[in-house]
């Protein structure tokens, strides 16, 4: 059985998840993803006063007062935020497939993914990152009416083809030659029936 070609992505909450996702995926030996795209991801809830969280203090439908209420009632303790599944930034991120970071200027959480390109280039992961400009958080779904939507959908769209192309390449490949050694095994397999048979043919007329 080969392994099969799989990418994961998320988006605010879940941006967090799919790269919590890939880091147990990791731990737990299981197959990795090929690539994470994480759309303005949460990467940390312990600081919220980076640059983004005083730029975009009063952004609309995210905002800094909605983070913090987010933060408060989200966590049973305040220790919880120092979890590396909420708590990227400081997470063991080495080993970790290619990530795409996509944001919004006008966001809370676009400090965030400054923080979290940092650590996972210093872990040796490769980055690709776009940031777009005048749009804001949950910008990414709005493709039918926001023209930078559409073009972060068109970009992360390339990103996964590419890829999972690339997979499905070696897997063909991988899968021909499964489909060689089964016609070659076929060959021999029906060459000794024969041989058998011929034998057994010559045992009946001797006897």
């Amino acid at each position: 059985m080969f392994d099969c070609a799989q990418a994961i992505a998320g988006e605010s909450a879940g941006g967090n998840l799919a790269l919590a996702t890939a880091v147990a995926a990791r731990e737990q030996h299981l197959t990795m993803p090929l690539l994470v795209v994480a759309v303005y991801p949460i990467a940390q809830a312990s600081d919220l006063a980076t640059p983004s969280y005083i730029d975009s203090a009063h952004a609309k439908p995210l905002n800094k007062p909605m983070m913090e209420w987010f933060a408060k009632h989200a966590f049973g303790k305040p220790q919880d935020k120092q979890d590396p599944r909420i708590d990227l930034v400081h997470a063991n991120l080495v080993g970790l497939p290619p990530v795409t970071l996509i944001n919004a200027q006008i966001d809370p959480l676009r400090s965030d993914a400054d923080l979290l390109e940092q650590s996972l280039k210093k872990a040796g992961v490769e980055v690709t990152r776009k940031i777009y400009d005048g749009v804001t958080h949950e910008f990414f779904g709005m493709a039918a009416v926001v023209a930078r939507a559409q073009e972060a959908q068109k970009f992360v769209g390339a990103q996964l083809r590419q890829a999972l192309n690339a997979k499905g390449v070696d897997l063909a490949k991988k899968a021909g030659r499964q489909v060689k050694e089964n016609r070659l095994q076929d060959k021999i397999e029906a060459f000794y029936r024969a041989r058998v048979s011929e034998f057994r043919g010559h045992t009946s007329v001797a006897n």
